[in-house]
């Protein structure tokens, strides 16, 4: 509430202060566009350079409207940001946006512009002057129409040639980030697990102490794969992406692939128990050669040979060591 924090009201600002707002937005704008800029460059060069040219647009503007001040008000800019104006917009902070697919930047950019241009609306409402009227109405239209300067910049500097080559590329960072790190886990929890299940399963001929096992070996490997693929690598050097991101696909997915032949054995009876988890682990290691398949290109048959034959001499292992 304005009243209870020391942030001054939009509506209580002077025509003044207004304009140095405005200043400083279209600064931070152009900043936050470099940065953008930046992240994408070794990647994704041909977007960069549209946010290059986006900056280079809010820089254009920021002159405009310093001029203006100058003209009405002089050369002493006041100081006043977002952050001084309560219920006003507010821009992501940069740690939070630095690791944003391409896509999800490319959102995050069209929302400034909206959020942009929706206050020099607002802001041209306010004043009195017809000159610094007519500059702000025509910065609420320049800001609404920058989807058409976006695509003009997009088709100068977007070929079909860089199109293909950044789609090449984002394809390459969803798999190191998520695919790859999820795979492992996935192979991982479901392979791995299968000999202790079991070896509960038939040594215990008990379902409920089977579950247990089965709970206790899927969040434990689960927890270790997650922390371990987070802390092995920032993904500075290697590119791979968020550490973060990586560790959280990679434990959940090993305690997916754990928890999908261990849940079975909440049937209390033990065959019936024993058969739908058999068949729950078939199902998961023809999933995990078609995600070989799709995503790693490897040939099926191989991945088919690697993952089946390898989880079934798992499979056979625990049922023996839990038989004898």
């Amino acid at each position: 509430m304005p009243i209870l924090s020391n942030r001054r009201r939009f509506a209580d600002l002077s025509e003044r202060e207004v304009l140095a707002l405005a200043i400083s937005c279209e600064e931070d704008d152009a900043r936050i566009f470099r940065m953008f800029a930046e992240s994408l460059a070794a990647d994704y060069p041909a977007s960069a350079a549209v946010f290059e040219g986006m900056a280079e647009e809010e820089d254009h503007h920021r002159q405009l409207l310093i001029e203006s001040h100058r003209a009405r008000f002089g050369e002493v800019i006041p100081l006043i940001r977002r952050e001084h104006v309560a219920g006003f917009y507010a821009r992501r902070p940069m740690w939070l946006t630095k690791n944003l697919p391409l896509e999800r930047i490319r959102a995050e950019a069209e929302a400034m512009e909206h959020q942009a241009a929706r206050f020099y609306e607002r802001a041209a409402r306010q004043t009195t002057d017809a000159g610094t009227r007519k500059l702000l109405g025509d910065l609420a239209r320049a800001e609404a129409g920058h989807g058409a300067q976006a695509g003009a910049l997009t088709e100068q500097h977007l070929t079909e040639d860089a199109r293909t080559s950044e789609a090449n590329a984002a394809r390459r960072d969803f798999v190191l980030t998520w695919v790859q790190p999820g795979l492992a886990g996935l192979m991982d929890g479901s392979v791995s697990t299968l000999a202790p299940i079991f070896a509960t399963a038939f040594a215990t001929h008990d379902t409920h102490t089977t579950f247990l096992v089965g709970l206790a070996a899927a969040l434990g490997a689960g927890i270790s794969m997650g922390f371990t693929e987070a802390a092995s690598d920032d993904g500075v050097v290697s590119g791979r992406g968020s550490p973060l991101k990586r560790g959280f696909a990679s434990g959940v997915m090993t305690a997916v692939g754990g928890l999908g032949h261990a849940l079975p054995y909440l049937i209390s009876d033990f065959w019936t128990a024993t058969t739908v988890a058999t068949v729950i682990v078939f199902v998961e290691l023809w999933a995990i050669a078609w995600i070989q398949n799709r995503w790693m290109e490897t040939p099926f048959w191989r991945a088919s040979l690697q993952v089946v034959v390898g989880g079934a001499l798992v499979f056979a292992t625990g049922v023996l060591i839990g038989g004898g």
